[in-house]
């Protein structure tokens, strides 16, 4: 049976801040967001900047700042993530690879960073083309693509039971950001659980299990990766302006932008940019429904 290492149901995050004359209220960012990613699977998510992929990894990390406002269930193998255990699991059974490079502390050579355990540091290096001389540097003295390499090592230098790789690929070669992924593969092939954050969607469903497609917050479709080989597999129209926006298939952009999260819309987010648009759509979000083996939250979708 699949055990979800993780599940994330109606998660809904805000900051309270002060607007102008110190008026204090709360600007909601993520709206009703679910995902889950079991024990061998890589879940990728994919969507444009501001739709709320790097902050849910840091909302399931439990590494938000103080002014986060929470609603929502977050659950470990079904029982609620709390603090305290992202406290205890972070670094360890529940990891993270960083957007930003500066995730690496400066004043710690980089090999230990990685682990105490100069025989998997070694390992880990070898396998990201990292020479012996490295593990000495201090962080400064790497490039960008080198740091990278660095972080992925670090995060899955142990025995991770679920890996959080925000952007893990930028400023790697074509062969090296694939190598990153295949390593993905064997350890989600290996137990653990896998989500993956990222834009690179043609290098992604290469690897991944599943697919959740993120729009101002939310989770419009929960795909097979399969089925990002065919326009008319997916369901939600997002997902299929994201698919003619790839490189290989029309490269066509799509009119409009990404409603700011101080003013979303009543209904469907996605409803001011959508050619299938209707009143309802405006009226109020969409339900989560099951269509040909995904999830979508849309009126239209069959």
């Amino acid at each position: 049976m699949t055990v979800n290492t993780l599940e994330v149901k109606n998660l809904s995050l805000a900051f309270s801040m002060y607007d102008k004359g110190f008026v204090r209220r709360e600007l909601k960012v993520i709206s009703n967001l679910n995902i889950s990613v079991s024990e061998g699977e890589i879940l990728a998510v994919a969507g444009s900047s501001g739709s709320g992929k790097s902050l849910l990894a840091h909302a399931i990390l439990g590494i938000l700042p103080n002014n986060a406002v929470i609603s929502g269930e977050m659950l470990w193998y079904g029982e609620p993530l709390t603090l305290k255990h992202q406290r205890k699991m972070r670094g360890r059974e529940l990891t993270l690879v960083p957007q930003s490079v500066t995730y690496l502390d400066p004043l710690i050579r980089v090999g230990r960073q990685v682990s105490r355990n100069k025989a998997t540091v070694h390992k880990l290096f070898d396998r990201y083309h990292l020479d012996g001389g490295v593990a000495r540097q201090f962080p400064h003295e790497l490039s960008g693509g080198m740091s990278r390499r660095v972080l992925i090592s670090a995060a899955t230098s142990g025995n991770p039971k679920l890996v959080i790789a925000d952007e893990p690929t930028p400023g790697l070669s074509l062969h090296l950001a694939e190598h990153a992924m295949k390593h993905f593969r064997e350890l989600a092939d290996n137990g653990a659980a896998v989500l993956l954050i990222t834009h690179d969607l043609e290098l992604a469903i290469r690897f991944a299990d599943r697919v959740a497609v993120f729009y101002a917050g939310t989770t419009v479709e929960t795909a097979n990766a399969s089925d990002f080989a065919d326009e008319n597999a997916l369901r939600h129209p997002y997902s299929r302006a994201l698919w003619r926006a790839m490189p290989q298939n029309k490269f066509a952009p799509t009119a409009g932008t990404q409603p700011y999260a101080g003013r979303l819309p009543d209904g469907c987010l996605y409803a001011p940019r959508c050619a299938l648009c209707t009143p309802e759509c405006k009226a109020a979000p969409p339900e989560s429904r099951i269509i040909r083996g995904g999830e979508v939250s849309c009126y239209h979708a069959d």
